[in-house]
């Protein structure tokens, strides 16, 4: 069923691309969008017809999920959760209640709503999708509590140590103009602003590697400065599984220009912001850190 967790990773995607539209019923975006996400992220799932008609459902089924959103987490109005948890929430509620049981059983709903959160959600994702999901299905009389879990089949769990590990490199940008600090920062899918970064190749310097990176994702050339720390975390692929990703990070010069950020899909945005803006925005807490060893080097040293 690895095919499954796939499937609903795309919806989630093309959901989100909706949603952060302004969820107009645009039905010919909508499906343009998941053909283009099918390609992008499920280039080998095979037959599609699953993540259709899951996409077409929720969308059929949308009034009733939302309402019953609303009823289920009365603390949070629908517009205020975020929109990667609202979209989670739609898919796991639909295949909560509206799904064949005998396919989706309640608990495979809820664990792979769960499953959503963790990779694609906030650091509180997962408690919250449990929550409301855990509520309505108190709600049901809990159906199939007591049945015995059928082993997953395909993909095995790949221990931490052994993981495929792939080096990364990117830096806290800063340009001067008019006397001012300006840092340089991407914004991705899941509503957070973070640091422009990418692959480094073997067996390629990682410094030259890093200004190769920046500027093919946004455009900018770049001086490196010093290093500001490292940083690692398990990403997950919708095909490729689990992967270690080791990131080095640097602090380095740019001029002040336009940015181009490269056609992604996991980025939507890239702008310069004042050092003193920086705080008000939605950042990894892991990135705070290297952001703030910058800005002290900045403050204290004539670069």
């Amino acid at each position: 069923m690895a095919n499954r967790h796939l499937a609903r990773s795309v919806v989630l995607q093309t959901l989100f691309e909706w949603d952060a539209r302004g969820a107009k019923d645009d039905i010919g975006y909508v499906e343009e969008a998941l053909a283009r996400n099918i390609a992008e992220f499920a280039p080998g799932m095979g037959d599609s017809s699953f993540v259709r008609l899951l996409l077409q459902s929720i969308f059929e089924k949308k009034g009733d999920i939302d309402e019953i959103i609303t009823k289920a987490a009365p603390d949070w109005p629908l517009e205020k959760i975020s929109i990667i948890d609202r979209n989670i929430l739609r898919i796991g509620l639909f295949e909560l209640l509206f799904s064949d049981k005998n396919e989706v059983p309640a608990k495979v709903a809820i664990n792979e709503a769960i499953e959503l959160a963790k990779t694609f959600g906030g650091e509180n994702s997962g408690r919250f999708i449990n929550g409301v999901l855990g509520s309505v299905y108190k709600e049901m009389g809990e159906p199939g509590k007591d049945a015995v879990p059928r082993k997953k089949k395909g993909r095995k769990e790949v221990p931490y140590e052994k993981m495929i590990v792939q080096k990364l490199g990117g830096a806290v940008v800063y340009a001067r103009e008019d006397k001012d600090i300006y840092l340089a920062l991407v914004h991705d899918i899941f509503g957070h602003w973070t640091l422009s970064k990418g692959k480094i190749e073997s067996p390629e310097d990682i410094k030259e590697g890093t200004v190769k990176a920046l500027k093919k994702e946004i455009g900018l050339d770049i001086e490196i400065i010093e290093k500001l720390g490292t940083n690692e975390y398990v990403a997950t692929h919708p095909s490729k599984g689990k992967s270690l990703k080791k990131v080095v990070y640097f602090l380095a010069h740019s001029k002040y220009k336009e940015l181009e950020l490269e056609k992604s899909g996991g980025l939507d945005g890239a702008r310069w912001f004042e050092v003193n803006e920086v705080p008000e925005l939605r950042i990894y807490n892991d990135i705070i850190p290297l952001i703030a060893k910058a800005v002290e080097i900045l403050s204290s040293k004539k670069l």
